[in-house]
């Protein structure tokens, strides 16, 4: 009966993973299909380089939504990284006990808000303090960068923290027996063993940024033009998608399909980077 059992579990799992295989072939295979032939029609350049985009005049240039998400996302890693890196350290290795059983806890509930409710958070709290302080609207790429930088945090912190605590407790000791103080033992003994890891959840965080849509529509200005200034709006690659992909049709709708083919070269992009990394410090 126990053999009879694991076959199944065994088909099961199968299943699972096959299934999960099939859905990334698909969504793959949908966005090329339909994404490419656009870039053919309207020119890789023009629409890769091109500086306008007005579907109404058959212009589809996505150069300066190329460039907000690249700098929202360098915004958000700024701003997020060093804290979630840090903030990991903290809760790993600094932390009091008593205090871990609230700090934990309330990391874990920042990945669960939905975006809207974020983005809400920019419009009330954000928007008014960096038009008060730096001018402008309000809803501009420095805005966008500071909500983007603290929803990767969850991601950051947990990825992080879990990698720093895999690492053999012998690597911490060692380096107190060498004479080294806490702080320097944690620094230098034990995170860069878990680099990996830490690494995994900065590209995690990154992942989890360029991808964001529904808190950026919220805060970032949608202004399909180039960037000039961190005070000005500014429209991003997944922003542009679902603000036109209810009413474009044709060679427009097309054009929308193609902004998802490039964002998700950019994110397999950033994986192969990531996997290339791993490689080169395994061997």
């Amino acid at each position: 009966m126990k053999k009879y059992s694991e076959k199944i579990m065994h088909g099961v799992f199968l299943i699972a993973a096959c299934a999960s295989i099939l859905a990334v072939v698909l969504i793959c295979a949908f966005l090329f299909i339909n994404g490419v032939p656009a870039i053919g029609k309207i020119g890789a350049g023009k629409f890769l380089l091109g500086k306008v985009w007005m579907p109404k005049n058959f212009l589809f240039g996505i150069f300066p939504m190329i460039l907000g998400s690249l700098y929202i996302t360098a915004g958000a890693i700024i701003i997020g990284v060093p804290i979630g890196i840090l903030s990991a350290v903290y809760m790993a290795r600094f932390c009091n006990p008593k205090l871990y059983k609230f700090i934990k806890p309330a990391t874990e509930l920042l990945a669960g808000i939905p975006s809207v409710v974020y983005g809400f958070f920019g419009m009330v709290v954000l928007v008014p303090m960096i038009r008060e302080n730096f001018g402008g609207t309000g809803n501009s790429i420095l805005t966008a960068s500071i909500l983007l930088g603290i929803m990767i945090l969850p991601t950051i912190i947990g990825v992080a923290e879990s990698a720093i605590r895999a690492v053999p407790d012998s690597y911490y000791q060692g380096s107190l027996a060498l004479g080294a103080s806490h702080e320097r033992s944690v620094f230098f003994a034990t995170l860069p063993a878990a680099k990996s890891g830490i690494l995994a959840g900065v590209v995690l965080g990154i992942g989890r940024a360029i991808g964001e849509t529904m808190a950026v529509v919220m805060v970032a200005g949608n202004q399909a033009r180039m960037p000039s200034g961190l005070t000005n709006g500014i429209r991003t690659l997944t922003s542009n998608i679902v603000l036109e992909m209810g009413y474009a049709t044709d060679l427009h709708r097309e054009a929308l399909i193609a902004t998802g083919v490039v964002l998700f070269v950019f994110i397999l992009i950033i994986n192969l980077a990531f996997a290339a990394l791993k490689r080169k410090e395994n061997n």
